[in-house]
């Protein structure tokens, strides 16, 4: 005679959490994050079925694992909202502010409010650009690491248990850099800066210019590794809490929102999706960095091509494309079918589904208005 199973009694979504993505250590730390009882940001719902809670004016009632997660994803979501906004504080109104301050005090900078460009000296521009993008960027990112109180071998994976999945994950951001470059083959925000040190002086080159070197190195390699260090970092693990696709989606949403630029956040957004599933698929944040470098100096070099006064640019331009992009996917193609394991996201079971989920957590405040604001800010620099 077939035994037939129990139902399961007792519910522990910590425990029941699937760890075989990751290594022990990460591991072992995630488990006691989440366990810590005073922790508002851990979903650490338990539950014996066959037990119930009495609650004055209720009498007994049974808590769900639902009510537990709509609970922690809101607070999740409330750092996030408040992050984002000071991102776009930042950028939007004290950078600003900042500028004008200068201005006033005789430094030779100048800005409007309705512009994302700032005029003046190469010195003065690349300076007060630097300062300010490593404001908006880090002053969320540490407000977000005091508030989660995530362990750094937890919000930073440094172990690459596959590093053929770091080359993928390059490989697959060419691509998208290829197809994205398409209709419009460079990024406004780069091009706006290559034309501004161009004009400086038509008889030298822009590669001669150190102000233009510095932040080119600052904005490829320093501004790539900390925007990974936000969007991949405390934020990405602990969203990981509900399934990593949920993770991926609201980073990558998160990312594309806050560009602020309606033609860049379909790129950003897919380049998002892989960083993130290169992280998880490689175990290192170092291929989320890789990709998002990659990204920019892709970029940096249509700019470059775009720019010249070569009656072959446009044939440099498409035959390096289409050599990029016939590479990229040959590399993608080998190492999908070559692939060993292919379990890299986190297997996540819930009474709500990740529409749901989704829809939820988008509509939770301040991340809400804080959406409204940059698709605002969004059109309105396209009008402008």
């Amino acid at each position: 005679m077939k035994a037939v199973d129990e139902p399961k009694t007792i519910i522990d979504v910590v425990e029941e959490f699937d760890y075989s993505t990751q290594n022990e250590k990460y591991n072992n730390d995630f488990r006691k994050w989440r366990k810590n009882k005073n922790n508002p940001f851990a979903f650490n719902f338990s539950l014996n079925k066959k037990e119930s809670i009495f609650i004055d004016g209720k009498g007994f009632v049974n808590n769900s694992p639902a009510v537990s997660e709509r609970e922690t994803i809101s607070r999740i979501f409330y750092i996030i909202g408040s992050a984002m906004l000071m991102w776009v504080t930042v950028e939007n109104i004290i950078g600003k502010i900042i500028i004008y301050i200068l201005d006033i005090l005789g430094i030779n900078i100048h800005a409007t409010f309705f512009s994302t460009s700032c005029y003046g000296g190469s010195i003065e521009i690349v300076t007060i650009m630097t300062i300010i993008s490593l404001i908006k960027i880090y002053a969320p990112a540490i407000y977000i690491h005091r508030k989660l109180k995530m362990p750094l071998s937890v919000e930073f994976m440094g172990t690459m248990n596959h590093p053929t999945e770091l080359i993928s994950a390059i490989a697959m951001s060419l691509i998208i850099c290829t197809i994205t470059s398409i209709p419009d083959a460079y990024s406004s925000s780069a091009k706006e800066i290559y034309d501004y040190f161009k004009s400086i002086n038509a008889d030298i080159s822009v590669w001669g210019q150190t102000e233009y070197v510095i932040y080119t190195i600052f904005d490829v390699i320093i501004m790539s590794v900390s925007a990974e260090i936000l969007f991949r970092g405390a934020i990405f693990s602990a969203l990981r809490q509900f399934g990593d696709i949920f993770a991926i989606i609201v980073t990558s949403v998160m990312a594309s929102l806050l560009t602020q630029n309606l033609p860049d956040m379909l790129t950003v957004f897919l380049i998002s999706l892989i960083a993130s599933a290169g992280m998880l698929k490689s175990g290192s944040i170092f291929t989320a960095f890789a990709v998002r470098t990659v990204f920019k100096m892709y970029q940096l070099t249509i700019v470059i091509i775009e720019s010249s006064t070569s009656e072959n640019m446009f044939l440099t331009r498409n035959l390096l494309m289409t050599g990029i992009f016939i590479l990229s996917t040959v590399a993608v193609i080998v190492i999908h079918f070559t692939r060993k394991n292919k379990n890299y996201l986190v297997k996540y079971y819930s009474d709500v589904s990740l529409k749901e989920r989704l829809i939820f957590s988008l509509r939770t405040f301040p991340f809400m208005a804080v959406t409204a604001v940059c698709i605002i800010g969004a059109v309105i620099k396209i009008i402008y």
